[in-house]
C-alpha cells in the first residue's frame, strides 16, 4: 500500500516498506526531487486518524514584520539528525523540535522589508554534511538559506550560527558578478533552496516578470560549500556565438535579453555528476519582438554537469514563450523499466499542462513528443513559433481548449458574464498568442502544473500532479492609448481584477486576470485543481480526481460558513479558526489518497499552502503541513502544524 499526501496542489509521497527513522533532507526529500518516503508509519489503515501533534507560529504575521508586499510562505521543511529546519519568506531560519515543536534556534538576517520584491516567498532551506571534518566540528552540518534580498548563507546546524569560513563571515552575495544586474531593489531575489551536489552549492533566481526586456540576468552559479567560492556560472541565454543555441535567437537579441532565470527548485543526480534546471521565459513574458527566435535555453530542462556547469544536453518544452510558461514545477528523477532494460529518467510537468518524460542522460523523451502546429500572433512585428511540442502518448494534464457555450457559474447572470467575456477574446486555443483585442489562456499562467512539483513512487512507476485548470485574459494595450487612472477605475466599476505591468521598452502595457464571473469564481467549470496520476510504464492516465469541493464554491446560504474554491475552506491554524475570503488559487485542502487509486483514506481542512515532508520515527508516523501569509486578500497565517499517527503524542 502507498500512500501520497498532498496539501492541495501539493504532493508528497509515502509506502509502507519496511519500518525506519526516515528523515527528509531535501525540498524533495532527496536530491532527485521525488517526494517519495519509505516511512511505513502512515498507512492506508491508520491514515484516517492522522491527528495535529504541534503547531508552531512563526511571529511573522506581527506588526514588527510588516512588509512592503505580501509574503507567501511555502517552505517544505527539512528533518535532519532529529531536528526540523524551516524556512520563513523573511530569510529567517528556525530549528525546532520535530517531536514536540519547541524551538531550538532561530536565525534572522534581517532584509529589508520595505522593498517591493518581484516574489516574496521562500520554498526552505538545502543542508549538506562536511565528511572530512571530524564529529563535534563547527558546521560539520551547514544549513544553506537563500534570501529575498539575494543572500546566501551558510549556518552551523547545531546552532544557527553563521559559518565564518564561508564567503563574508557566513554570506555570499548573490547578485555580484551578473551579466545584468538588477534595475532595482527587489527585481532579482531568490525564492527556492539551492540544491547541494557534491560538494556544490548551486543557486537559480527569481527575476522580475514583465518589467523591461533586461530586467536581470539569469545565471545559475555553483559555490564551494566550505569556502562559498564561486565554482561555476551558467547562462540560460547564450552568449557565445559558437554556441548552436545562439544562433535561435535573432542577430545580437541574446546579448541584450534578461531573465529565462530558474525560479523553482532544481534537482541533481550525484553520481552522474547531473543538475537539473528547470528555466523560464526571456524578457518580458508576453512580448517577444526584441528576443526573436525560439529562444532556447529558456523554457528548457536542462542537464548540467555539476561539477563544472557545462552543458550536457537541453529539452525546450516551450518555443519563444509568449504566455509565462516558465518551468515552474521541479523536476523528479526516476529509474524506469522499458522492455525489461534500467532507463534514467527526469520527469517535467509543464504550465502548458505536458507531462514530458525524458531519458536523463540524453535528454531524449521516452514517451514520443511531437511538435504540432498552433496560432500565429497579430502583433507587429511579432514572430510566434509556427509549431509547438506536445506530449504525443501521455494525455494533458489540464484542459487545453475551452469555448465559450462551455462556460460555468453559479448564476444566470454570471454564466452569461463568462460566455461574453470569452466571446470577445481572442481564442483559438492553446498557445494562441497574447494581441490588443485580448487573448483568452488556457492553461493559465498559474498553471497547468505549478510549483507544487510531481511526486513519484518509484516502485509501481507512477507519477502523481498537481494541477490548476484555470483560464486568464491577457491583453496588450498600445502604449499612447493607456491611461493607468482611468484603467483602475474602471477595473473598480467593472469589478474586474487585473494585474498591469508596464514592459518598459516595448510599445506596449501588458494586463492580465484569472478569468472570474462577477461573483468572482471561475468562468470554467471545477474542479478547479485535480490531482492527476501517471502510468510511467505505459504513459497513460491512471486516475484524476479532485482537489477541493465544488460544493464550497456555491452562494453562501444561512448557517453556511464553509464555501471555497479548489479546497479552500474554514482554515484552522491550531485551535484558531479562520474564514478566508473566496479564493481558488492557494487551498488549504490536504487529502491522502493511495498511489494506485484506492479508496481515499484521510481529508481534513488544513493551514497548506507548502508542499509537506513525511518523516517516520520510532514506531509513529509523521507528517508536517504549514501555511503563512498567502496572496489574493487571504488573511495571514504563520503556522506550521504536524500531524501524527500515533495517539500518545506530545503537545505544545
Amino acid at each position: 500500500m502507498r500512500v501520497m499526501v498532498t496539501a492541495l496542489l501539493l504532493a508528497s509521497g509515502s509506502a509502507s516498506l519496511r519500518a525506519q527513522a526516515v528523515d527528509w533532507s531535501a525540498n524533495g526529500r532527496d536530491a532527485e526531487g521525488t517526494r517519495y518516503s519509505p516511512a511505513s508509519e502512515i498507512t492506508r489503515n491508520n491514515v484516517n486518524r492522522l491527528e495535529v501533534a504541534w503547531t508552531y507560529r512563526t511571529g511573522e504575521t506581527d506588526p514588527r514584520f510588516k512588509t512592503e508586499k505580501p509574503t507567501a510562505f511555502e517552505a517544505t521543511p527539512l528533518v535532519v539528525d532529529a531536528t526540523m529546519y524551516l524556512g520563513t519568506p523573511l530569510g529567517r531560519v528556525i530549528a525546532l523540535d520535530p517531536a514536540t515543536g519547541r524551538e531550538r534556534w532561530v536565525f534572522d538576517p534581517k532584509i529589508k522589508r520595505d522593498v517591493s520584491y518581484g516574489d516574496f516567498a521562500s520554498r526552505g532551506v538545502s543542508t549538506w554534511l562536511d565528511e572530512s571534518a571530524p564529529a563535534g566540528a563547527a558546521c560539520r552540518r551547514r544549513i544553506f538559506v537563500a534570501t529575498a534580498q539575494s543572500q546566501l548563507f551558510a549556518l552551523d546546524a547545531r546552532d544557527g550560527r553563521p559559518c565564518a569560513g564561508f564567503g563574508g563571515n557566513g554570506l555570499v552575495d548573490l547578485k555580484a558578478g551578473l551579466r545584468i544586474p538588477p534595475f532595482e531593489p527587489g527585481a532579482y531575489s531568490m525564492t527556492s533552496p539551492p540544491v547541494v551536489v557534491n560538494g556544490l552549492v548551486i543557486t537559480g533566481s527569481s527575476v522580475a516578470d514583465n518589467s523591461r526586456p533586461n530586467p536581470a540576468s539569469g545565471e545559475v552559479r555553483a559555490y564551494d560549500a566550505r569556502t562559498g567560492r564561486l565554482k561555476w556560472t551558467w547562462d540560460p541565454i547564450p552568449q557565445d556565438p559558437k554556441d548552436p543555441a545562439y544562433g535561435e535567437w535573432r542577430g545580437t537579441m541574446a546579448q541584450r535579453s534578461g531573465a529565462a532565470n530558474a525560479w523553482s527548485v532544481l534537482a541533481a543526480d550525484p553520481e552522474r555528476d547531473l543538475v537539473f534546471i528547470p528555466t523560464g521565459s526571456a524578457a518580458p513574458d508576453y512580448y517577444g519582438v526584441l528576443r526573436l527566435g525560439n529562444n532556447r535555453y529558456a523554457n528548457s530542462i536542462v542537464a548540467l554537469r555539476a561539477s563544472t556547469g557545462k552543458l550536457v544536453w537541453a529539452f525546450q518544452t516551450v518555443h519563444h514563450d509568449l504566455w509565462d510558461y516558465d518551468n515552474a514545477s521541479p523536476p523528479a528523477l526516476v529509474t524506469l523499466t522499458r522492455g525489461g532494460v534500467s532507463v534514467p529518467a527526469v520527469l517535467q510537468a509543464t504550465k502548458s499542462g505536458m507531462l514530458f518524460v525524458l531519458n536523463r542522460e540524453t535528454g531524449q523523451p521516452i514517451f514520443p513528443v511531437e511538435e504540432r502546429p498552433v496560432p500565429s500572433s497579430d502583433i507587429p512585428e511579432e514572430q510566434a513559433s509556427p509549431t509547438q511540442p506536445f506530449t504525443a502518448v501521455t494525455p494533458p494534464l489540464s484542459p487545453l481548449r475551452f469555448s465559450a457555450d462551455s462556460t460555468w457559474g453559479t448564476s444566470d447572470a454570471d454564466r452569461a458574464a463568462c460566455h461574453a467575456a470569452i466571446d470577445g477574446l481572442r481564442n483559438d486555443g492553446i498557445f494562441t498568442p497574447p494581441s490588443v483585442q485580448g487573448t483568452f489562456v488556457m492553461p493559465s499562467n498559474i498553471g497547468g502544473a505549478h510549483w507544487g512539483g510531481v511526486a513519484v513512487d518509484p516502485v509501481r512507476q507512477i507519477a502523481v500532479v498537481p494541477v490548476n485548470r484555470i483560464a486568464a485574459v491577457v491583453q496588450l494595450i498600445p502604449r499612447e492609448n493607456f491611461d493607468h487612472e482611468r484603467a483602475k477605475a474602471d477595473d473598480k466599476r467593472l469589478g474586474h481584477d487585473y494585474e498591469y505591468n508596464g514592459m518598459r521598452g516595448t510599445p506596449y502595457v501588458m494586463r492580465r486576470r484569472i478569468l472570474l464571473s462577477p461573483g468572482g469564481l471561475p468562468c470554467t467549470p471545477p474542479p478547479f485543481g485535480t490531482l492527476v496520476a501517471i502510468d510511467l510504464k505505459t504513459g497513460g492516465r491512471l486516475w484524476d480526481v479532485p482537489l477541493g469541493s465544488p460544493a464550497r464554491l456555491l452562494p453562501p446560504q444561512p448557517g453556511r460558513t464553509d464555501r471555497d474554491g479548489g479546497g479552500r475552506g474554514v482554515h484552522r491554524c491550531g485551535a484558531r479558526p479562520l474564514a478566508p475570503r473566496l479564493r481558488y488559487r492557494d487551498g488549504t485542502r490536504a487529502v491522502a489518497r493511495p498511489a494506485a487509486g484506492e479508496r481515499q483514506g484521510y481529508t481534513d481542512e488544513l493551514p497548506a499552502r507548502v508542499r509537506p515532508a513525511v518523516r517516520g520515527d520510532c514506531g509513529r508516523g509523521w507528517r508536517g503541513v504549514g501555511s503563512g501569509r498567502l496572496r489574493g486578500g487571504v488573511p495571514a497565517r504563520d503556522c506550521y502544524e504536524a500531524l501524527s499517527s500515533s495517539v500518545g503524542h506530545e503537545r505544545t
